[in-house]
């Protein structure tokens, strides 16, 4: 694929990991750090922007980012999110935000574009040395 678009963003959110043998069965937090790479065989228009010339939108592409009262994940406690409950480890997380951020991709495209070339890796730091990523 010609392009890959590739962002980076945190947001800090606390969570419990329910059931957990240790102490990340308690309530604690994590500054997340979130990589995106989406790749493309061409170039498309935006909600922001109507000529054909981006992978995708920045603004679009980091929707996570924002204060969960703007639906997104920062400051929120996770075990609350309604598609994460009691599951919130970093690879559910991870599936999480493929699953919503492509959502929110293919509702930009403009109609009878399915988006099926779109390719899309997460990867979700929960410590600085510590990750999963997830791709399709």
């Amino acid at each position: 694929m010609p392009w890959k678009l590739t962002t980076e963003f945190t947001f800090d959110s606390a969570h419990t990991i329910t059931g957990y043998d240790g102490p990340c069965g308690r309530l604690h937090g994590h500054t997340y750090r979130v990589r995106l790479e989406l790749q493309s065989d061409r170039l498309r228009p935006s909600a922001h922007l109507k000529r054909a010339i981006m992978v995708a939108d920045f603004r679009t592409l980091k929707w996570a980012k924002k204060d969960v009262t703007h639906g997104g994940l920062d400051h929120t406690f996770l075990n609350d999110h309604p598609d994460l409950g009691d599951d919130t480890t970093a690879e559910v997380i991870a599936a999480y935000l493929h699953r919503e951020t492509l959502r929110r991709v293919r509702t930009d495209l403009p109609e009878g574009d399915d988006g099926s070339d779109l390719r899309l890796k997460v990867t979700v730091w929960e410590t600085p040395d510590s990750a999963c990523e997830y791709w399709e």
